[in-house]
C-alpha cells in the first residue's frame, strides 16, 4: 500500500469517525498510522519477492549506485564511511588521536601496570581477545564476551547492555572498574604525570592543558574511531566491483537480506550491520538458576531480560568465538543456532525462527559473512610508549 493509499484510507475513516462527533479519535489514529510504521512496512508497488528470489538481488542492485533493493535495502546502503563521525566536542585531531594510541596500548593505566585495553582488544584477534569471555584483573573470568571494537566509532550505543552511549564515556570505563584494570583516578592521573613523555604529550595535543581522566577518555574515544574494516570483498562489491565476491558469496548475501531464508537483515541492517537494538536469541545459558540478564540490567522491561545488543559483522571472522556468553566457537555453530531458532524460548525475541536453508544455502552464507573481512590500517598498531 502506497502512502497515497495511505492517507484515502485514513480520510475515508476521518469522514467516518466525523459523522460520529469523534473527530479527537480520528486525529489519535492518523497519528498511530504514520508514526507507529516505518515507510517500509508499506511498500510502494510491487514486492521485488514476487520474482524469483535468486534473480531478484543481481537485477535489481546491479551497480553501486543502485535507487531500488531488496526488502527496501539498496547496495548505497550498505556504504560505510572510511571515517567514523565525532561529536562536535571531540573532534579528530592528529595528536590527540596519537596521544589515544600510546594509552591504548600502555598497562601502566591499569591499577598493577600489567593490564592495558589492547590485552582485551588485541588487533592480532580482530580487536577482541578470542576467549570465550573475558579476563578481568587478577586472572577473574568475567561473565561477558569482549566486543571487538571494529568500526565502534559508528555505534550509536555501546556494551552488550547498552549501558554507554559516547565512546568518551565507555573508553575509561573499564580503567576504574574493580574487576577490570581496576585503577582509581587519583592513581591514574599520578601515574601519567609522573612520566614526562605524557606531560609533554598532553600538554602538545591539547594546547598546554596538563593530564586530565577527561582527556584521556577522549583520546582513548578518539584513537578507537579509527579503528574501520575498509577495502573488503563486500566494500569493494557493494562499490561496484563485480569480481570483488565470489559467487558463492553473493548467493549468500542473497540468503542474508531474505526475510524467508537467513533473516539475517531483520537485527544486522545496514550500513554497520547492526540495528543498535537488544534481543533475546534463545541461547542455552539463559536456562541457567540465575542467567545474565542483559539489557535488563540497565532497564526494568520485561522484554529485555535476556537481551543483548546486535554486534557488527565487520571483520566477523576474525573475532570468534561468538555470543556474549561465547558459546559459538565458530560461525558454522553460529548458524546452526539460528536454524534452531533459539534453544531456550523463554523471553525469545519475535525476531527469532526456525530457518528452513538448504546446505548449500548454509555454506553461502558462511561465505558471504567470510567476504566482510577488511583491513585495518597498520599504522594504528604502531606505536612506543612514553617514557
Amino acid at each position: 500500500m502506497c502512502y497515497l493509499s495511505r492517507i484515502k484510507a485514513v480520510l475515508g475513516l476521518g469522514r467516518l469517525f466525523h459523522q460520529t462527533r469523534s473527530l479527537m479519535w480520528f486525529f489519535a489514529f492518523f497519528i498511530i498510522v504514520f508514526n507507529t510504521f516505518p515507510a517500509n512496512t508499506f511498500p510502494v508497488g510491487p514486492s521485488p519477492t514476487s520474482q524469483p528470489f535468486h534473480l531478484s538481488l543481481l537485477n535489481l542492485i546491479p551497480a553501486a549506485n543502485a535507487a531500488t533493493g531488496v526488502n527496501g535495502v539498496s547496495r548505497s546502503d550498505w556504504l560505510l564511511p572510511k571515517v567514523a563521525p565525532s561529536p562536535e566536542n571531540n573532534k579528530m585531531d592528529k595528536k590527540k588521536a596519537e596521544l589515544g594510541k600510546m594509552l591504548f596500548f600502555d598497562p601502566r593505566l591499569s591499577g598493577d601496570g600489567r593490564t592495558s585495553c589492547a590485552t582485551c582488544h588485541d588487533p592480532a584477534l580482530g580487536w577482541s581477545d578470542g576467549l570465550t569471555t573475558a579476563t578481568g584483573h587478577n586472572g577473574i573470568r568475567l561473565p561477558r564476551a569482549t566486543l571487538s571494537i571494529v568500526n565502534v566509532g559508528f555505534n550509536k550505543i555501546l556494551m552488550w547492555d547498552g549501558r554507554n552511549i559516547q565512546l568518551e564515556e565507555q573508553a575509561i570505563e573499564p580503567i576504574f572498574n574493580p574487576v577490570e584494570m581496576n585503577n582509581t583516578e587519583q592513581n591514574l592521573l599520578k601515574t601519567l604525570r609522573s612520566i614526562p613523555g605524557y606531560v609533554k604529550a598532553f600538554k602538545e595535543a591539547y594546547w598546554g592543558l596538563g593530564v586530565s581522566s577527561n582527556r584521556v577518555a577522549r583520546s582513548l574515544a578518539m584513537y578507537q574511531r579509527q579503528v574501520v574494516s575498509v577495502n573488503s570483498p563486500f566494500a569493494k562489491w557493494i562499490r561496484g566491483n563485480e569480481s570483488a565476491m565470489t559467487e558463492s558469496q553473493k548467493r549468500g548475501f542473497e540468503v542474508f537480506i531474505d526475510t524467508n531464508r537467513g533473516n539475517c537483515i531483520t537485527c544486522h541492517r545496514p550500513p554497520n550491520f547492526m540495528d543498535n537494538g537488544f534481543h533475546n536469541i534463545g541461547l542455552l545459558s539463559f536456562k541457567n538458576k540465575k542467567p545474565d540478564l542483559g539489557r535488563f540490567s540497565q532497564k526494568k522491561v520485561n522484554m529485555t531480560k535476556g537481551a543483548f545488543r546486535t554486534p557488527t559483522l565487520w571483520n566477523i571472522a576474525e573475532t570468534a568465538p561468538y555470543f556474549h556468553d561465547g558459546s559459538a566457537k565458530n560461525l558454522r555453530q553460529v548458524l546452526n543456532h539460528y536454524i534452531s531458532g533459539g534453544k531456550t524460548r523463554t523471553n525469545l525475541s519475535p525476531n527469532m525462527k526456525v530457518l528452513r536453508l538448504k546446505p548449500e544455502e548454509q555454506k553461502d552464507l558462511i561465505a558471504f559473512l567470510n567476504a566482510l573481512t577488511g583491513e585495518i590500517d597498520q599504522k594504528l598498531t604502531q606505536f612506543t610508549l612514553p617514557r
